[in-house]
């Protein structure tokens, strides 16, 4: 089972690993555009302006400019424990044990602009790069991506479970039989509607609970049955689709 992430625009600073080496990361058929997608960036960084303007920041915000001045340079961490925020706050990776790391490593992966995708134990820098950017030297970031990273997962085994936000959803297109799980909440009318907030955190808890369950889903139901077990309300409104329904 492969439990596909979105990324987050916020990053923990730091890191204890070394600086970036494409070859320690999952996936080495996306090297040669990750390599292109760092050098660019790298390069962008020397004309904060154009940097600022092509990252679609504020000048508030030029210490991501610098981050990505030191791409190559810069320590590295888990991806898991890089990428911060609702999301990852909810998925708590520090409280996974020894096995439940090496579970996360095969499980849970993130779809990346800079990195197209890497594992959860990958060691990434701290970066600033949106799905929707575009380099003035490459162009978008998802017209690079799309032709590169669609193959690399349509080609993976196991059942795929995509948990992406549609920004990088475009960035690929999965298998047919990949799950997509919505996540919703009811309203005071009974209409099930997504909330940014309840959306991020529920994605969050249902990643941790699929990187930890001992069992090993193939099938939608047994997908379903996983999360119902875990406490968590789903149902399933589609061949390959489930809905997790939030307590709004």
């Amino acid at each position: 089972m492969l439990v596909l992430l979105p990324p987050s625009e916020t990053k923990a600073d730091g890191g204890r690993g070394a600086p970036l080496d494409l070859d320690a990361l999952s996936f080495p058929e996306l090297n040669s555009t990750r390599a292109k997608l760092a050098d660019a960036l790298a390069e962008l960084a020397a004309d904060v302006p154009a940097s600022i303007a092509a990252l679609g920041i504020t000048e508030r915000q030029a210490g991501e400019v610098a981050r990505n001045a030191q791409l190559w340079t810069s320590p590295t961490m888990p991806a898991l424990r890089r990428y911060t925020g609702v999301l990852y706050d909810a998925l708590d990776v520090k409280s996974f044990t020894k096995a439940g790391l090496e579970k996360a490593h095969r499980r849970l992966a993130v779809t990346s602009s800079l990195f197209g995708v890497v594992s959860a134990t990958d060691p990434i820098p701290a970066y600033r790069l949106s799905g929707g950017n575009s380099l003035p030297a490459l162009g978008t970031v998802r017209g690079l991506w799309k032709p590169v990273l669609e193959p690399v997962l349509r080609e993976v085994e196991g059942l795929v479970v995509d948990l992406r936000s549609g920004t990088y959803s475009a960035f690929a297109k999965l298998r047919p039989d990949a799950v997509t799980v919505r996540v919703v909440t009811e309203n005071a009318r009974g209409e099930r509607v997504t909330v940014s907030h309840f959306n991020k955190a529920y994605k969050g808890r249902l990643a941790h609970v699929l990187a930890a369950t001992r069992a090993e889903p193939s099938t939608v139901d047994q997908l379903a049955k996983v999360i119902t077990k875990a406490g968590l309300v789903v149902e399933r409104t589609g061949e390959h689709a489930l809905e997790l329904v939030t307590e709004g």
